[in-house]
């Protein structure tokens, strides 16, 4: 009977590693965004910029999947899109342009505190003193890697982190609580966001911006790789772990952002790591590895079940209704 308990939870333990791992590449890659758009972009372009990462993307996976959304999924597709996309991608670059020495990813190095806030709000998740002290170390530890003696800090550049981050985590959140239609995949339900986030910022780019600016082949470059790589596949990657794993969980990969972008400044860019760095890069990386391990929390009594995206493990029940163990372990 052991064995053929553990022979039946083997297909979780074996997938979950590898999940974990390819969500991770969608920060990893963001983590490549300040490097690329103040070595390729146009400087203060922060609309025309989340434009261009945005819309672009959510076209061409709409080709993909070719699926619309029906009934209420077009106001739910709209508030996602405008929380992940719409009024994420402007405040983080606007964040960006306007803050030194890393003082955006230290903003948004609180995220995952406020997930964990909100995932007790809205998917009944009760906060643990682990998830509050990982968040807390997550924090710490991004500040070290990038925060560095400035003069005073931009009024506007602070607010538009604060709304970026509070944006982004509630849109993670809210994804889990929504999940997707049935018969509808990530990649079909990243296409809705996106583009819906990329309508949203047109008008605003021409209306504050003007006309786009003159492209060389230098921001062309630099406008594709943030298009493809860094929003449609990182996104679609971003939002199927949001189906399959805890939303703290996922948030916890967060860190890697900033982490990435230090790493890509000493090997790209010429920037040195100091000691005090290499302490903040370790504290963060420890606080991503504990926040995979029951980042969860404690079901709340009485909350109300999220669905329809379902976790692994639920998945597996409801197949093991349908086939066969045998079948299971193909």
């Amino acid at each position: 009977m052991a064995a053929n308990r553990a022979g039946s939870a083997s297909p979780v333990s074996r997938t979950r590693p590898a999940l974990i791992l390819l969500t991770a590449l969608a920060p990893i890659s963001w983590g490549t965004t300040y490097a690329v758009t103040t070595e390729f972009l146009p400087p203060d372009r922060p609309l025309f910029t989340g434009l261009m990462r945005a819309l672009p993307a959510g076209l061409l996976l709409l080709a993909v999947a070719r699926v619309l959304p029906r009934g209420a999924w077009w106001w739910k597709s709209a508030v996602l899109g405008a929380l992940n996309i719409g009024a994420f991608f402007p405040l983080l670059f606007l964040s960006a342009y306007r803050l030194p020495g890393g003082m955006a990813a230290v903003v948004g190095s609180v995220g995952p505190l406020l997930v964990v806030g909100l995932a007790a709000l809205l998917l009944g998740q009760r906060p643990t003193l682990r998830n509050v002290l990982t968040g807390v170390v997550a924090a710490s530890g991004v500040s070290l890697v990038v925060l560095k003696a400035a003069g005073a800090l931009d009024p506007v550049g602070v607010l538009a982190a604060l709304a970026a981050t509070a944006s982004m985590a509630t849109g993670t959140v809210l994804t889990k609580r929504w999940g997707r239609p049935d018969g509808v995949g990530p990649l079909a339900l990243t296409g809705w966001q996106l583009t819906a986030g990329g309508l949203l910022i047109a008008p605003l780019a021409l209306l504050i911006e003007g006309a786009p600016p003159a492209l060389d082949g230098r921001a062309t470059a630099g406008y594709l790789y943030l298009a493809l790589a860094n929003t449609a596949v990182a996104y679609w990657l971003w939002f199927r772990g949001i189906g399959r794993l805890s939303a703290t969980q996922v948030t916890f990969l967060g860190p890697l952002s900033p982490l990435t972008a230090a790493v890509v400044g000493w090997a790209a860019l010429g920037q040195a790591l100091t000691p005090v760095q290499l302490v903040g890069m370790a504290l963060a990386f420890g606080a991503t590895v504990v926040g995979q391990i029951g980042a969860g929390g404690k079901a709340v009594r009485g909350a109300v079940r999220v669905g329809p995206f379902s976790s692994t493990e639920e998945k597996l029940r409801k197949d093991s209704m349908d086939v066969t163990v045998p079948a299971l372990r193909r």
